[in-house]
């Protein structure tokens, strides 16, 4: 058989992922602060973007009202210019007059009300904002190593104590043992433990403990009293006890009462057992919802958050540039065209990216409209699929716009993604049930029940089919019960 070279002409379609697709695509999926940041990145790389504040778009607006309807009111005005008195501030010929009714008293005092005493009202304008002024949150190791500058650890105990607060975690614990900090301060393992108690003794109390017990231990002992004693007992040798509720056993063992046994129970309620915690580093999260979800009569409206978003115009200057012709050379005439090109683009984008926002959420609310009505219990299973079909997108996309997107509601604030589960099965009309209702079932349950008779999973698992007809396992109630951190039934168990 022969081979041969043939050219042939074929016709076919594929898809291809272009740069400006790839950035619509990225932009679903950004969050709002995200979504900001890009912006402000893209105003200052893109000579061709600028900002529109809301001054200029009020002026737009008012500026093409005029232009469209307003002409023969101009010609009016403009006839009664000669007529103006000296009473108006601005004159025919734009030079600016004082106006004989201008209180001037209150304008002087005005600026000199801050000089009077801080916290006028005038002044609030040239102070920064509440944001800027407040003071960096102190870290638990600047707590610590201030204490170190105020004690009297000297020498080569002050580098001990430095290498032991060095050690320390977030928490409060002491991640290095003794033998560690000898091995690298080159001490002895006498001395290391001394400084060790010296560095006990800081505040907050509980510090530097290498376990639990020994956290618990420290608050205690430095609480004094009579009572000091037995709880420390009880701490070193009957937390296993403690921890299941196992009260009598307690008492039996230290031959006192149970009224005394539940009295220790509460006290180390009261103990911190994380007494790093209240000097952590870190700042809380605001959430600022992207869409609004309010209830008018007996609809549900959605509206998009567009306040703190950037609103992108595109230039004038170099609109005028493009359109100046040869006044301006072909290669920064192709350098501006490419920028236009991009801030056009992004325009679209984020556009866009509003408009499939607005009609996904606008779909979860026609599909969740019981869970806004009555609650948790009124959530309905939901997949992408559902809202995919329903708006003629694809699910990929309904996807990328639900991460990491707020809605805020009459029933809260919830992540997108909140809204979408699979449907357990029920044993009645077969009809899914969402896990969150399943949930909210099992923590009503659990807070109601007897604590010397607390429920198993299993008869949490029959009272579910029985009382709501929902069929589930045993093992799924214990899936649940654990995410609601909701302890088994032999932990809950008080034995008074």
């Amino acid at each position: 058989m022969a081979l041969e070279i043939k050219q042939s002409m074929r016709l076919s379609q594929s898809l291809v992922v272009t740069p400006q697709l790839q950035q619509a695509i990225k932009l679903l999926q950004l969050s709002r602060l995200e979504l900001t940041n890009l912006i402000q990145k893209e105003l200052t790389e893109n000579p061709c973007l600028e900002e529109e504040d809301e001054e200029s778009e009020t002026q737009r607006i008012e500026a093409e009202e005029e232009s469209n309807g307003e002409q023969h009111e101009k010609a009016k005005e403009e006839d009664k210019g000669h007529e103006h008195t000296n009473d108006e501030i601005g004159s025919k010929d734009g030079e600016l007059k004082e106006p004989n009714n201008f209180d001037w008293e209150n304008y002087i005092a005005s600026y000199n009300a801050p000089e009077k005493g801080f916290g006028k009202a005038q002044d609030s304008e040239d102070l920064p904002s509440f944001e800027n002024t407040l003071q960096q949150t102190k870290t638990l190791q600047d707590h610590l190593y201030w204490q170190l500058g105020l004690s009297d650890i000297k020498g080569a105990e002050h580098k001990i104590a430095e290498e032991i607060i060095g050690n320390i975690n977030d928490d409060g614990y002491l991640q290095a043992t003794v033998e560690e900090i000898v091995n690298i301060m080159k001490a002895e393992p006498e001395k290391v433990e001394a400084v060790l108690k010296k560095v006990q003794e800081f505040d907050p109390i509980g510090i530097a403990a290498r376990d639990l017990k020994e956290c618990l231990l420290l608050q205690t002992k430095s609480l004094g009293g009579e009572e000091t004693e037995l709880v420390a007992k009880v701490i070193e040798h009957h937390m296993s006890d403690l921890e299941r509720h196992n009260y009598k056993q307690i008492a039996k063992n230290l031959g006192i009462d149970l009224d005394r046994v539940t009295e220790i129970a509460k006290f180390m309620h009261q103990l911190d057992p994380k007494p790093g915690r209240i000097y952590s580093a870190e700042q809380p999260q605001y959430i600022t919802p992207d869409v609004f979800i309010h209830k008018i009569g007996v609809e549900y409206i959605v509206t998009l958050n567009e306040d703190g978003l950037p609103k992108l115009n595109i230039s004038p200057l170099y609109r005028r540039a493009i359109l100046a012709g040869d006044t301006v050379g072909n290669q920064a005439k192709d350098y501006i065209q490419d920028k236009l090109r991009q801030a056009l683009w992004l325009i679209k984008s984020i556009h866009q990216r509003q408009r499939t926002l607005f009609r996904v959420t606008k779909s979860i609310v026609k599909f969740q409209k019981d869970f806004f009505d009555k609650g948790v219990t009124g959530l309905k299973p939901m997949v992408l699929k559902d809202v995919a079909e329903d708006i003629g997108m694809h699910e990929s996309t309904i996807s990328r716009v639900t991460t990491n997107k707020y809605a805020h509601s009459p029933r809260g604030l919830f992540e997108l993604k909140y809204f979408f589960n699979s449907g357990l099965g029920s044993s009645m009309n077969g009809e899914g049930v969402a896990p969150e209702v399943v949930k909210e079932h099992i923590q009503k349950m659990v807070s109601k029940e007897a604590t010397a008779h607390p429920l198993s999973d299993q008869e949490i698992t029959a009272t579910l089919k029985n009382q709501y007809n929902i069929d589930i396992a045993r093992r799924t109630v214990a899936k649940y019960r654990e995410m609601l951190g909701i302890l088994p039934s032999s932990r809950r168990k008080r034995q008074l």
